[in-house]
């Protein structure tokens, strides 16, 4: 079997180790493991399913023998590095939203538009992660009949905000338990709570702001389901109203949303459907308390779709709940599936 060199660009951060730990999961053919990252962790030994590797600095000749090059690092520097990575003849899978929208990038979710890979220019786009759960949930309902509209509700992790999102939470967890405990009033009982991640306290609380806001009052994390819907499904009409909430829960993106189809659909072929589709599960049976949550999602690479019903307003409307692991599937994973293309 031929073997690739592969690079991993910000491999000691969480999205970067994940992907390391996936490649060996996955069996990729790997002839040497490349770890890079900034200059601070330059000569840490990383232990990974390929024995021990010396972590590099990134910068503009450390790509020299790559074949794949997978991004876990900020926009500036998959920006910066990009020409370097073609320039050294690697094919960058980049977990960055710094080129999803170029018209000239392809931007794949590999159960969805996998041939887009056959059109890359030496940089394939790695969606955003709850535009990757989401679609892989809809995309069976797609294939019976095309969707024309989504309204969806985002319930984001806080790991979703980095490594320090958590931390964060566990913290102001802590304190405000304590403050409880020992009789303290009023909100969080007293507890002195200073954000840093996010712009409010996370624990007990819900924030409906993930990203800024534009001018059409929409943050920028919400723009991207139909943005990035659009490029991925081939849907260039598709809409998406979408809200996207910061939720007080450590990994796993959950989802709500409203199809809206061309056709109607029933019920039971859009449960067969997603039963068949690639990448997701249904898990769906209300009388046992069986639908998808964070809990049953974390740590593998499955979606799971769930309270699926008919929509109550529109008759073409079909309504479900999806949850997936947004660190694997919605980022390290599908950048892994990617690569595996591209070896084909």
């Amino acid at each position: 079997m031929k073997k690739y060199n592969i690079g991993v660009m910000g491999a000691t951060g969480a999205v970067g180790q994940e992907m390391i730990k996936v490649l060996g999961e996955r069996n990729f053919p790997v002839g040497e493991l490349r770890c890079l990252a900034s200059a601070r962790s330059e000569g840490k030994v990383l232990s990974t399913p390929f024995g021990d590797v010396t972590v590099r600095k990134t910068c503009e000749t450390a790509f020299d023998g790559l074949d794949i090059v997978l991004g876990a690092s900020e926009n500036d520097i998959a920006e910066a590095m990009a020409p370097h990575i073609k320039a050294a003849g690697a094919v960058f899978v980049d977990n960055s939203s710094a080129f999803r929208m170029d018209p000239e990038v392809p931007l794949v979710v590999p159960e969805i538009n996998p041939g887009d890979v056959e059109w890359n220019n030496g940089i394939i786009s790695n969606p955003n992660c709850s535009t990757i759960i989401t679609l892989v949930a809809v995309n069976a309902i797609n294939k019976l009949s095309e969707i024309e509209a989504i309204y969806a509700s985002t319930y984001q992790a806080t790991s979703g905000a980095g490594a320090a999102g958590p931390v964060e939470m566990y913290e102001e967890s802590e304190a405000i338990l304590a403050a409880r405990a020992a009789g303290g009033k009023g909100n969080s009982y007293g507890a002195k709570i200073e954000p840093k991640v996010f712009q409010h306290q996370i624990a007990f609380n819900l924030i409906p702001q993930i990203g800024g806001f534009g001018a059409n009052l929409y943050s920028s994390e919400e723009m991207k389901l139909q943005n990035e819907g659009r490029k991925i499904m081939h849907l260039p009409e598709l809409k998406v109203s979408c809200t996207c909430v910061r939720v007080p829960v450590e990994r796993s993106h959950a989802i709500s949303a409203c199809v809206i189809t061309k056709d109607r659909l029933e019920l039971d072929d859009v449960r067969k459907a997603v039963s068949e589709a690639s990448g997701a599960k249904l898990y769906d049976d209300g009388d046992a308390h069986v639908y998808p949550m964070p809990l049953v999602t974390s740590n593998q690479d499955i979606v799971f779709v769930g309270r699926i019903r008919r929509d109550l307003v529109n008759e073409n409307g079909i309504n479900l709940w999806c949850c997936g692991d947004q660190v694997r599937k919605g980022a390290a994973t599908n950048a892994v599936q990617i690569a595996e293309l591209l070896t084909k």
